[in-house]
């Protein structure tokens, strides 16, 4: 089986967009005039045509900054010095399509990101960090 430079296996030679989907992120009630089941379509081709990957998850946390996706990094970004970088406020075509942008060049440690999404950086909650080092 032939495998493409951006995928393996275990999928981990690609970053990974992990998309809040919880009690605010993706909810066009709580943020009116939003669209954000185009959104993740917006990611999902994205994804589709860069090898990326996207995964949704529950509540991420930090519902005063939905919309949230964490930008993990691939092995390689991993070895690099890329670390899981927390974005909110994703609630447009322009700050989506930024993010697809910065997947689809490979991400946390292998592609420096877009400046006007690093704007959007944010602190993922303390109980993620401990998580995370678990």
């Amino acid at each position: 089986m032939a495998l493409s430079s951006r995928t393996s296996l275990t999928g981990s030679a690609s970053c990974t967009l992990v998309v809040c989907r919880g009690c605010c992120c993706g909810n066009a009630r709580k943020q009116p005039g939003t669209d954000p089941a185009w959104r993740l379509e917006l990611l999902r081709a994205g994804a589709a045509e860069h090898g990326f990957q996207v995964r949704t998850t529950d509540c991420l946390g930090p519902c005063d900054q939905a919309d949230v996706i964490v930008v993990r990094p691939s092995a390689a970004g991993r070895r690099a010095g890329g670390k899981a970088t927390w974005i909110g406020f994703v609630s447009d075509d322009d700050s989506t399509e930024e993010v697809v942008r910065w997947a689809a060049a490979g991400g946390p440690g292998l592609a420096a990101p877009p400046a006007t999404l690093e704007l959007q950086f944010i602190k993922p909650p303390r109980d993620a960090r401990v998580r995370s080092r678990r």
